[in-house]
This record gives C-alpha cells, structure tokens and sequence, in this order.
C-alpha cells in the first residue's frame, strides 16, 4: 500500500474511532483490497465488522440484496447496484457504514457501452450515500489501486461530512 493510501485509512481509522461508528465493505471487482486498507491501521476490529465479495450477480441478490431487475435492466456496473451494495451491506453486517465497488477491472469484461476500467464506488448509510464514477483503463492491477484509493479517498470526504451533520444537529 502507497504512502497516501495509509494516511487515508489512518485518518478514516481515526474518524470512525472518534464517532463510535462501523464500517463494511461490499466488493465485486476489487475482491478484498478496499478491507485491506481498511484493516492495514492497527486496531481496525473497534469499527470494521467485515466484508462481502460478491464478484457474481447471484452473491450480490442473495447476500446483498442488489435487485435482479437493476442487474438485469442496467448490468452490475452502474451507480444502482453500487447504492444498494452499500445498503445491503449496513444490513447483512449491521455497520453504520459501508463502502461498496463494482466495475471492470479488465484486462476483459467491458462492452461498448461500459468498457474496461470503468467501476463504480459507493460509500455511506442506509440513508445517505455519495457515489464516483471511475472511467480510465490503466490495467488491471492500477485500474483496483487506482478504485481502492478513490474508494477511501471518497469515504473520508463522507465521513468529515457526517461528522459536521452531526455537530450542528
């Protein structure tokens, strides 16, 4: 794991200590390493309850609760799926909190429409949810690096905005 990378997980490891809040994860194409940034601070089991890989349709619906209507209307890859990964995972895992990804990581999988290197991240509550679209094909392994740090990256900016909802209400 880069430099950045650590001082993102520090600082989320952090937050979510301070808050009292867990955490999940819900991963299809990153197969793991958004948890392992995750659980690289040391004393992660205070706020990190576990993950889900669901790398297939069938692991997303039954696990995660992902509607087979949205997989089959819009395909795994998309902002939908992402959501309700997200909440599916707050529920199966009772977190507060959970960060989810689905994409094509390539080097194949992509169509016309959704090529190589596009991936979804999601992060949030069953109530409220902040998503990113990422779209460049770098190679497999930058392309997961690359969701895995945005993915972080996108839960820490949820998380300084929870903790300012909080605060003023």
């Amino acid at each position: 794991m880069d430099f950045e990378s650590k001082i993102i997980s520090r600082e989320v490891s952090q937050m979510l200590w301070e808050m009292e809040k867990t955490v999940s994860t819900a991963e299809s194409c990153t197969g793991g390493r958004i948890a392992e940034a995750i659980i690289a601070v040391p004393g992660a089991s205070k706020y990190f309850k576990g993950g889900i890989i669901s790398y297939v349709n069938e692991i997303k619906e039954s696990l995660l609760g992902v509607s087979a209507q949205v997989l089959e209307e819009q395909t795994a890859v998309c902002e939908e799926v992402a959501i309700q990964m997200v909440k599916g995972a707050c529920k199966a895992l009772n977190t507060d909190y959970a960060i989810s990804a689905t994409g094509f990581a390539g080097p194949t999988g992509g169509t016309k429409e959704i090529p190589v290197g596009t991936i979804w991240l999601a992060c949030g509550s069953p109530e409220r949810q902040m998503t990113m679209k990422v779209e460049e094909d770098h190679g497999r392994d930058i392309n997961l690096a690359i969701a895995t740090n945005k993915a972080m990256q996108m839960f820490l900016e949820f998380l300084k905005t929870e903790e300012k909802i909080e605060s003023e209400g």
